[in-house]
């Protein structure tokens, strides 16, 4: 079995332990490839083949390849994902200490299996803005790299129905991370103050403001007998943005189409932000390149009515172990093939055409598919399709790799089908309109 893409998907991961980190590890890979930045409060000047990339506010990013031909003619091929996954966030005035223990408070983001921080090796990593010495504000991120936190579970002699009843965590009293055993005069904050000051290497009274995201430090890994599967943290959906990169990076030649890969922050509390795929970032950056290429407002109108976006974020996978959970005519297995998620109430954007789309490009790239719908008496997820596609009029269909424990802090999928993902999204980049 061929892992060369899943442990470079593994390696990407565990260099991007927060979504910050995840766009900078996706600009390296971008401008080592050729890529030219563009600066939103710039003017824009582009030529065909020409390759750029945007960022807005550090974590999120649009990557695109300029055609050759009128983008009339084309559309734009769009790919989209979202660069943060679930978990918790460190709080302000995080630092306080019970008993001489000090605890760093957390809000939780998004929908994580909160149980599933427990007793792991948990870390730091984020952004920090701080003041220079000539009063300069200036952002830079930050990563701890070692275990520094834990979560360590009650023991259950005292909590002795929690094999009957599951481990349920208190957010504001039981899920602060112990960090240290305090000696007297010690202040918590002053305490992870000095931490902070120390790793970013520089006076106390610089620091300003912070925004950390606490992260599993164990490492990606392959398990089955035969590498078959694989597991980490932010699968969902960092393994998107990697697939769609890594289809975006394959056109190293003259394309007619231009093609673009959008990746997200902020899809996990719903994408209302600066940043945010219910904002103003891809349209502006879609209109921009239509100015850039001389393309009038109604051609650019035109040219959104002839796009398609693949939204691609992850699956459910069928676990047998809770087969009451899943439809029971649509469960999705690992090492089957990327699956093609449909909802009646659209949460996921496909329709019967962009599914037909997408079937047309799996059979060209020779890749097997699937087709997913959630369980009818449990609420369904969404992604970011739903929402761009809306607000643009592009046609859209939502897929993704199928995988276990989404929103664990340990998460685990196929290989094959994370090569079998970037195949078709090739295909898709090189294909002709079908419809």
């Amino acid at each position: 079995m061929n892992t060369v893409k899943v442990q470079d998907l593994l390696d990407f991961i565990d260099i991007s332990p927060s979504p910050w980190h995840a766009v900078k590890s996706i600009e390296e890979r971008i401008q080592a490839d050729g890529f030219t930045k563009l600066a939103e409060t710039d003017k824009w000047h582009m030529q065909p083949d020409g390759r750029y990339y945007v960022i807005r506010d550090d974590s999120s990013i649009i990557v695109f390849i300029v055609g050759q031909k009128p983008l009339v003619e084309t559309g734009y091929k769009i790919i989209g994902a979202h660069t943060d996954s679930p978990g918790l966030r460190i709080k302000p005035n995080a630092a306080h200490a019970t008993d001489g223990i000090l605890r760093l408070g957390v809000e939780v983001y998004g929908g994580p299996i909160l149980a599933t921080f427990t007793d792991r090796d948990l870390s730091l990593a984020g952004r920090v803005s701080y003041r220079s010495e000539t009063g300069k504000i200036i952002t830079k991120l930050v990563d701890f790299e070692k275990p520094l936190l834990r979560l360590p579970n009650l023991a259950i002699h005292m909590n002795r129905k929690v094999n009957e009843e599951g481990l349920k965590l208190k957010n504001q009293s039981e899920l602060p991370l112990l960090l240290a055993v305090l000696v007297e005069q010690q202040a918590p904050q002053e305490y992870f103050l000095s931490l902070l000051k120390s790793q970013m290497g520089i006076k106390q009274e610089q620091l300003l403001s912070w925004e950390l995201n606490v992260y599993d430090t164990q490492k990606g890994a392959f398990w089955g007998n035969n590498q078959e599967f694989y597991a980490d943290s932010q699968l969902d959906n960092l393994a998107s943005c990697h697939a769609g990169l890594e289809a975006l990076l394959a056109n190293s030649g003259a394309t007619d189409s231009t093609l673009l890969c959008a990746f997200f922050d902020h899809e996990e509390i719903g994408s209302e932000s600066i940043k945010g795929a219910d904002s103003s970032f891809l349209p502006d950056i879609l209109e921009r390149i239509a100015l850039a290429t001389e393309t009038g407002k109604e051609d650019y109108q035109r040219t959104l009515a002839n796009s398609f976006m693949i939204s691609a974020d992850m699956a459910h996978a069928y676990q047998p172990n809770f087969s009451s959970a899943y439809e029971p005519e649509h469960r999705v297995m690992v090492n089957q093939g990327p699956v093609i998620k449909v909802n009646a109430n659209h949460r996921y954007t496909s329709e019967s055409i962009s599914q037909a789309m997408f079937v047309n490009w799996c059979e060209q790239a020779n890749v097997p598919y699937q087709k997913y719908s959630h369980h009818s008496d449990i609420p369904c997820g969404s992604t970011i399709g739903p929402m761009i596609s809306a607000r643009l009029g592009i046609r859209t269909v939502d897929v993704g790799c199928p995988m276990w424990a989404m929103h664990s802090a340990r998460e685990s999928a196929g290989t094959l089908d994370h090569e079998y993902i970037i195949r078709v999204l090739k295909t898709f980049f090189e294909s002709k309109p079908s419809c």
